[in-house]
Parts: C-alpha cells; structure tokens; sequence
C-alpha cells in the first residue's frame, strides 16, 4: 500500500524547523504550504487564510495538517480546523510546542514579564517586530509596547550560536535582559510524528 500524500499548511515561521523533522524521519510524501509569518502581527487574519489554503488544496492530498498552534487567535482557527476536521499542532503559541508545555509553564512562572523569540523570530527580528510594529520609526514606542517586560528568552531550536547575535541584539534593543534556553522542536517534532505514524496507510481523499 502507497503511504498516503500529506500536505501540511504551516505558518512560514515554522516551514524550515517541519521541513527538517520531515527530512530527518524520511518522509518523502509530504508537501508544506506556507502561510506568511508576518501574519503574527495580525492574528485574527489566520483562521480565514488557513482556510482559504484549506479550500485550494481540496481533493489534492490524502492527508492535511496544520502547522500552526493558536497563534493568539482566540479559539477561531480551531473552529475552522472542526468544520473541516483537521488536526493541529498542540499549545497556543509555538513557543509552548518548543518548550514543551511544563516547561514553559515554568519560564512564564519564573518570570510573567518575558518577551520570546525562536530561531525565526531571531533571525527577522527587525522586519517582523522593528519594522513591523513601526518601532524603527518611531523608537519612543518602544517603551510603550514593551514597557511591561522584563526579560527576552530565546528558544532556540538549533544548538549552534548562528543566530545568538540576532537575538542579543533583540534583547539590546528593546532594553530587556537575555536568557538563552535550547529547546530543538519539542512537542512540534512529537506531534508530527504521531500525525504520521497514525495516517501513514490511510488512502482516502481529504475533501470539503
């Protein structure tokens, strides 16, 4: 029996990090479609671009799951995923999904006041939130928007320093202190493949 096709509609902000574990489990029937990161800053805008990607790959794949978490959208991407009974990933947010939900119950315990970057965040930190908020332009923001933070942990998936400069200088730049804590993709990796172990065989069409 042919492993059934998977397509993966992801947030662009993962793509890389669910291409990597796909590639490391040797899956070769799977398609990601990515759905633009900088939609982070406009999280209601998720649940309808999800589901617009849900309704041009309709019939296409045998299998789809969604690589996004809540992603500050309130419950309503859920309500879509039931209307067209598709699986997401676990947690609110990808940070819970790379730490693992204990563990990062326990940095928020620790300290309520922290902003959190991951590899992708690091690395497009001035387009995604200095631009992107406007806080480039108009620096006297910063205080207002990030006035309540204390501290910024980076999450890093990968253990290498690459990235730490990009996030030290967020840190630097927003006026909080830096934690580093290596997280690798977590939950995200054991829920993929738990999705995969679970569909492998099933040949059916996904539709709406």
């Amino acid at each position: 029996m042919q492993p059934a096709q998977l397509l993966i509609i992801a947030c662009g902000a993962i793509a890389r990090e669910i291409s990597a574990v796909a590639r490391s489990n040797g899956w070769n029937n799977i398609k990601i479609s990515q759905i633009p990161a900088e939609l982070h800053n406009r999280p209601e805008l998720i649940p309808g671009a999800v589901e617009q990607r849900l309704l041009d790959f309709a019939g296409e794949y045998d299998q789809v799951f969604i690589g996004f978490a809540d992603c500050g959208t309130g419950g309503q991407l859920d309500r879509v995923l039931k209307k067209y009974q598709a699986q997401r990933l676990q947690g609110a947010h990808c940070y819970e999904f790379y730490a693992g939900s204990e563990a990062f119950a326990k940095l928020a315990e620790a300290e309520l006041g922290t902003f959190y970057l991951t590899d992708y965040l690091a690395k497009h930190f001035e387009q995604l939130i200095m631009q992107g908020m406007g806080l480039r332009d108009k620096p006297k923001l910063i205080p207002l928007v990030f006035g309540h933070y204390k501290k910024l942990v980076y999450m890093a998936q990968n253990e290498s320093r690459q990235l730490d400069h990009y996030a030290e200088a967020a840190a630097q730049s927003l006026g909080l202190e830096y934690e580093k804590v290596i997280t690798g993709y977590g939950q995200m990796a054991a829920d993929l493949r738990q999705y995969i172990q679970h569909n492998e065989t099933k040949v059916v069409k996904w539709q709406h």
